[in-house]
């Protein structure tokens, strides 16, 4: 029982590292508990995130804010259809001195890197993302050269506006751990980030959020977020469930085994999060539209109905026994 118990305190102190965090955003960001709640989960779960909205719903803002409150590197990348992949990774530049080639480091070199309206940029430039994304190292000229970690990308993209814009590639989108969808604030919170607004100024709200934790802690509380206990029971109905997209009349394009895997580091860093050192069915059924929504595509028929891909995968999960 002792080690029980050791778990249980570990966990208090990822739990007040997660307050903190949500407090510091909150100076800031009314409402949109949701997305910041998704956002420190794939902190926790080393997970990149892509968050979908409208423009003004403080998508950007709040990846800024995510990187103030943790004392790690950031950079910010502003995607735009002239955009190179070496814009982003990086360049070697001939040194006449010694007649060498020299690699200048581009903005991915960081530890959070906000992507800022990812399908603006052609495919050529969406692929440069590919090795850094899964295996954290780039691989420029025949040498590799390792990020440091943490590393997590937090991308976004409007839905609305397509002009101008690229589909993102299958394989860049299964990269994402969380697809989050930023929605309007209700006319209350509206009211408070107006009166927010009014009273002070956005510059000096942003100057007030601390750093609350460091690179070493978010590694310390990664390790715990994997000691998390799963039942096998647990596993089987997450890899039904993905294991329904690949045939389910509705879906086109199922989910690959690396969404099995997202749902239960999700659902790991989720109930670390509320203060469990096991996971129960309700974590998973919470992580698994996130997880899953940008992994599927519909049938033509399907999406002509207007139907989304959350509306089929709750379909899905109802169809399916939750253990308990």
């Amino acid at each position: 029982m002792e080690n029980f118990f050791d778990v249980r305190t570990d966990l208090s102190t990822l739990q007040q590292s997660v307050h903190t965090l949500k407090t510091e955003i909150g100076k800031v960001i009314v409402g949109q508990e949701q997305m910041v709640e998704l956002l420190l989960a794939a902190v926790l779960a080393d997970g990149h995130v892509l968050i979908e909205g409208v423009p003004g719903v403080a998508k950007t803002l709040t990846a800024k804010l995510l990187s103030k409150s943790i004392s790690v590197g950031f950079s910010r990348i502003q995607f735009t259809p002239d955009l190179m992949p070496s814009d982003v990774i990086g360049t070697s530049i001939f040194n006449p001195k010694d007649s060498t080639f020299q690699f200048n480091k581009g903005p991915i070199f960081s530890n959070i890197v906000l992507i800022d309206e990812i399908n603006r940029a052609p495919a050529k430039t969406q692929a440069a993302l590919f090795e850094v994304m899964e295996e954290r190292q780039i691989t420029v000229d025949g040498h590799s050269y390792q990020l440091s970690t943490p590393f997590m990308v937090v991308a976004t993209q409007n839905p609305i506006e397509q002009e101008g814009t690229y589909h993102l590639p299958e394989a860049q989108l299964d990269r994402f751990l969380f697809k989050i969808i930023v929605s309007y604030p209700t006319a209350e919170q509206e009211f408070r980030v107006v009166l927010q607004h009014h009273q002070q100024n956005l510059n000096d709200m942003i100057n007030q959020v601390q750093a609350a934790l460091s690179a070493t802690q978010i590694q310390e509380l990664r390790k715990q977020v994997r000691t998390i206990h799963v039942e096998e029971k647990l596993i089987s109905f997450i890899t039904t469930i993905v294991s329904n997209t690949r045939n389910h009349k509705s879906i086109y394009l199922g989910a690959s085994p690396r969404a099995s895997i997202g749902i239960l580091n999700g659902a790991k860093a989720l109930a670390a999060m509320r203060g469990r050192d096991f996971v129960t069915p309700d974590d998973i059924i919470h992580v698994i539209p996130p997880v899953l929504r940008h992994r599927i595509v519909l049938t033509p028929d399907k999406e002509m109905e207007g139907a989304s891909t959350d509306d089929v995968i709750q379909q899905i999960i109802t169809s399916i026994e939750v253990p308990r």
